[in-house]
């Protein structure tokens, strides 16, 4: 079957070319070569997994899942107060709201954040979280940052910040080099009250961002050679193929259930996967219902460093037969 692969770049919702390409030689080992050359590894795609539903467990810090030296991701689950305030040093730090309440108190206002919402906390500002059976994920992405759509609503003061809040002895972390837990990190003593009562001097507010459902792709933040965004999938329209040059792609899946099919194999997605497609390998989606997963495009290499749980399959003839509904996004 042919089927048509866009070729894309960065920044760009258009497709510097499209080419028509025979599927099953383009999901197949290449040909035998003629001439002395070793092909480079090729491992299946790895998918780390996180669950979404909330089960009491001690405080830990956030899971490293992919870093390298600029960008790192991470996933939190957590019930309650952090130990301390965070303050970053050279990086804005944006989170997305899995599942249950977090209240993001910080020096710019306070946000009642909701499942499906983003927030980009600047470099600088000192923030801490109340949290109820919650699950968030963290981006930490070098200062500075743009929004790249029209916020939801904004940082507001609230004074308490949430019922039965008292101000009391708390410590405050400066972090540099990405905040990495156990990394680099300075621990001071400060006046609560004082730090909140910072944005009654301050006009800067944090924007709270929600996508469009009815938007295909909503590109969320953008910074130099990275990009933060949502992709809805739709069931309908023609297998398509994506290849982009110029950038690792992270997805985390959101909500609904998908087929990923790549020249690295073939997996299925549920709720709470994160898979890495590397720059310049070809992948297409298959889903049967509508969901969304998030993006995150980095024009370096961002490894994994979290432990894999499982791994794609070869694809088969056969096993492309069965995935007959496609995806628009």
């Amino acid at each position: 079957m042919n089927v048509i692969e866009d070729l894309m770049v960065m920044g760009s919702d258009q497709p510097l070319q499209s080419v028509v390409r025979d599927e099953h030689l383009l999901l197949s080992p290449p040909h035998p070569l003629n001439v002395p050359f070793k092909l480079p590894d090729q491992p299946p795609l790895a998918v780390v997994h996180f669950p979404q539903e909330y089960s009491a467990v001690p405080y830990a810090p956030p899971r490293g899942v992919y870093e390298n030296d600029e960008i790192r991701v991470e996933w939190q689950t957590l019930e309650g107060r952090q130990p301390f305030y965070h303050r970053n040093c050279d990086v804005d730090e944006i989170s997305y709201q899995i599942a249950g309440e977090r209240t993001l108190m910080t020096e710019l206002g306070v946000i009642e954040h909701r499942p499906g919402e983003f927030s980009r906390i600047p470099r600088g500002v000192a923030h801490d979280n109340y949290c109820r059976a919650d699950s968030h994920l963290l981006f930490y992405i070098p200062a500075p940052v743009t929004e790249l759509m029209s916020a939801e609503r904004e940082s507001q003061p609230a004074s308490p910040p949430f019922p039965g809040w008292q101000p009391g002895a708390i410590n405050e972390a400066v972090t540099w080099h990405l905040g990495t837990p156990g990394g680099d990190m300075i621990l001071l003593a400060v006046d609560e009250q004082h730090l909140l009562d910072h944005v009654d001097g301050d006009d800067r507010r944090i924007p709270v961002l929600r996508p469009d459902p009815d938007q295909a792709v909503t590109w969320l933040y953008g910074a130099d050679r990275i990009r933060l965004g949502l992709v809805a999938t739709v069931p309908g329209g023609e297998r398509r193929y994506r290849r982009t040059l110029d950038a690792d792609e992270i997805q985390y899946q959101a909500n609904g259930r998908r087929t990923l099919i790549t020249q690295h194999g073939v997996i299925d997605l549920e709720p709470g996967d994160f898979v890495r497609i590397p720059l310049g390998i070809s992948h297409a989606s298959v889903a049967t219902k509508p969901g969304d997963y998030v993006s995150l495009l980095s024009h370096r290499e961002l490894p994994q460093v979290a432990d894999t749980s499982r791994v794609a399959d070869r694809v088969s003839p056969e096993r492309l037969a069965t995935l007959s509904v496609e995806v628009r996004s």
